[in-house]
């Protein structure tokens, strides 16, 4: 990838900063982080779509597409360098939807949690709404009551149950759907 693919990916997408990190455009060196906290199962089945065990490449791919100037989500590295925190926290996300929704995700190495990084990432992409959404969707694992509560104290509102498929744990799951109506 070029420097002026790059550059044109990291335009179009803000940094954001928080009182304990920013939350910049993933770049290449993130993979190897990425990967390295993704290959704990815990992290990997919180989510639906990383595998467990993580395929070799697999970070790298992420990164490249998250890249792409024709992507339709946008993902940020939850970066603490700044402040003497790890130069990769976790990652959060926001997919275009159709009309003006977005659904947002998130994960956090597993050594991070319970420490608010999740709320204060979550919490700056909603403030920051760079796709300037009118409505915002999450969804979680039922049996991930952490980040139901992460949502929950962003504003997220209980929308109902359904089921989603976690390629880590290879089966249907049952979800916690939530929005959030922005102002």
């Amino acid at each position: 990838m070029d420097d002026l693919t790059i550059n044109t990916q990291v335009l179009s997408q803000p940094v954001i900063e928080t009182e304990r990190f920013i939350l910049r455009p993933l770049r290449p060196s993130d993979a190897g982080m990425i990967a390295h906290y993704t290959a704990d199962r815990r992290v990997a089945e919180g989510t639906r779509a990383i595998p467990h065990p993580l395929p070799p490449g697999a970070s790298e791919s992420f990164v490249i597409r998250s890249m792409s100037v024709d992507r339709t989500e946008d993902v940020w590295a939850i970066d603490g360098s700044a402040y003497k925190l790890a130069e990769l926290l976790g990652v959060v996300s926001l997919t275009q939807m159709e009309g003006d929704q977005s659904e947002l995700g998130f994960w956090i190495g597993a050594g991070f949690w319970n420490t608010g990084f999740a709320t204060e990432a979550v919490d700056a992409v909603v403030k920051a709404n760079p796709h300037k959404s009118r409505t915002l969707f999450a969804e979680v694992f039922q049996d991930n009551p952490g980040s139901a509560r992460v949502l929950t104290n962003c504003g997220f509102v209980y929308l109902g149950d359904a089921e989603s498929w976690s390629v880590a744990r290879n089966a249907r799951v049952p979800t916690w759907t939530y929005v959030r109506k922005m102002g």
